[in-house]
């Protein structure tokens, strides 16, 4: 059987701290059938200087301004070429040289989505996916732990530029309503440090996510019955997150 031509794309903005160990990651991958792409914001740092050390094994590199990370990834899907692409951004590293290949034991032909586990953070806390059932109608996947079939991401036009941080959770959504399928592999892709803007924990940036993943839901909301649902969850759920939040800034403070 033909292996798969994978596209990994890499976004970056001002990454000169980690963009060397996501390069590395990703040349050092055992699967050697990839075609690596680099989208960069226009960085003012070294950046674009490391990134030019590797010049020559990177199949396509952009450095320009953009509209934010939705725009930067359409520019890299607009330049795959693979059956598969993988978004591993510059906060972002595989895991292992083989976690490449040790994934793509999961996929066939048939499949749309595989969505593998992540570790996250300092403390490397592993997260396995969420799987297309009742539970992705509220939270979406980490998109470091999915390869996603290139057409399927083209046919649903890309990512929504008016999304700043869930702009994946929407187009997943569109897949998950639309039948896509959907595999879950039981290893570690990649690692995601907790340093992107969707993994910030103040409470601005907190409730501007939770309104995008709102709109998310009612983008996609199915059924009047679901609208419902969806009423009722976001009644309770940000009370609920204000409330957290409040108790982790008094623990932290008294601390």
């Amino acid at each position: 059987m033909k292996k798969p031509l994978i596209s990994i794309i890499t976004i970056s903005l001002n990454a000169e701290k980690y963009i060397e160990q996501t390069i590395q990651s990703v040349l050092n991958q055992t699967y050697r059938n990839i075609e690596y792409i680099i989208i960069d914001g226009g960085s003012t740092d070294k950046t674009v200087q490391i990134i030019n050390t590797y010049r020559g094994r990177i199949d396509h590199f952009i450095s320009e301004k953009d509209e934010g990370i939705a725009d930067a990834m359409n520019k890299g899907v607009a330049l795959a070429k693979g059956d598969h692409v993988i978004f591993i951004h510059a906060d972002d590293y595989f895991k292992n040289h083989s976690s490449l290949e040790d994934a793509l034991e999961y996929l066939d032909g048939t499949v749309d989505i595989l969505a593998c586990n992540i570790q996250y953070g300092k403390d490397l806390k592993v997260i396995k996916p969420r799987g297309f059932n009742f539970s992705f109608n509220f939270k979406g996947p980490h998109h470091q732990g999915i390869i996603c079939r290139n057409s399927l991401i083209k046919n649903y036009h890309c990512f929504d530029t008016n999304f700043k941080i869930c702009m994946d959770y929407a187009l997943f959504m569109k897949a998950y309503r639309g039948g896509a399928k959907h595999v879950k592999a039981p290893v570690i892709l990649s690692v995601m440090r907790n340093t992107g803007i969707s993994s910030r924990q103040d409470w601005a940036s907190l409730k501007r996510r939770f309104g995008e993943e709102k709109i998310v839901h009612e983008k996609n909301c199915p059924s009047f019955s679901m609208n419902i649902i969806y009423k009722l969850y976001w009644l309770l759920y940000i009370p609920y997150r204000y409330s957290a939040y409040r108790i982790k800034e008094t623990i932290r403070t008294v601390k």
